[in-house]
């Protein structure tokens, strides 16, 4: 099955603006409705007509092709299997930011071909930013072409971090954090890691990492490699699982600082 890397791409990037359009629009009407998912996590009614619009662009053009999405119920992930075409959603990442009309929100939509991420899209509607990635062609940012910043020194760096919507679990991000902060300039928690780490791709942010799932990295991670930015984990990678989908303990980094940067985390979780 061959698929034209760059007509998936505007597949992407045209599905991602059109969902992110509308529920900036739902938003300005005032008729967010918000409920909670396990462990706290919010979830909108933003969030669930963004993914509607982009499964049934999928449905209508792309018949048959599997979806991995974050709000379908599909949430067993470790067992989800990545072999052959998969489009995976991301349908409101940053939905605390955007029911508070922060800004750091994004809508994300990425097409994998037997666990390798082929072209992805990230539309941050607020920020006016949509992202464009295809492999081995680069990544751009309303059609400029995107490069990590040039960094060789963590003591320089600034790097993008979050923490894990179950409480129980936070404590070791603010561990990292910690230690973090101790090496280097200065972190940043926007809350919304697939624009964080299309930020790493733009050289807004040295590195971004935490644990994530496959629909925040997808997208991201292309776009991110494709600036320039090495990905890997801090962790090795389950049998199994692709490692450009697989989010737990991610980190993606400019060149520069990738190898003291590994080594200052993997001290952290020995």
């Amino acid at each position: 099955m061959k698929f034209d890397l760059r007509e998936l791409a505007l597949f992407a990037e045209q599905t991602v603006t059109k969902a992110g359009d509308r529920i900036s629009e739902l938003r300005s009407q005032e008729k967010i409705e918000v409920n909670y998912k396990d462990a706290g996590e919010l979830v909108t009614s933003a969030d669930l007509l963004s993914e509607r619009i982009i499964q049934e662009a999928i449905m209508e053009t792309f018949q048959g092709l599997r979806i991995l999405s974050e709000e379908d119920g599909v949430h067993n992930r470790d067992h989800f299997k990545f072999d052959g075409p998969v489009w995976v959603i991301d349908p409101l990442d940053g939905t605390v930011n955007f029911s508070r009309n922060l800004p750091h929100y994004g809508v994300s939509l990425a097409f994998a071909l037997d666990g390798v991420v082929l072209a992805g899209a990230v539309y941050a509607p607020d920020l006016n930013c949509t992202y464009v990635g295809i492999k081995g062609e680069g990544s751009y940012c309303n059609g400029e072409r995107l490069q990590v910043r040039r960094c060789t020194s963590l003591s320089d760096a600034v790097i993008g971090t979050g923490f894990p919507h179950d409480p129980a679990k936070v404590q070791p991000a603010i561990e990292r954090v910690n230690r973090l902060r101790r090496s280097c300039r200065d972190i940043r928690r926007f809350a919304a890691p697939t624009v964080d780490i299309c930020y790493v791709a733009s050289g807004k942010l040295d590195a971004h990492t935490e644990s994530l799932s496959p629909w925040d990295i997808a997208a991201a991670g292309l776009i991110a490699r494709e600036a320039g930015a090495m990905s890997s984990h801090v962790q090795a990678v389950p049998d199994g699982i692709p490692d450009e989908l697989y989010g737990e303990e991610v980190v993606f980094t400019t060149p520069g600082i990738f190898d003291d940067l590994l080594t200052l985390l993997r001290i952290e979780s020995e």
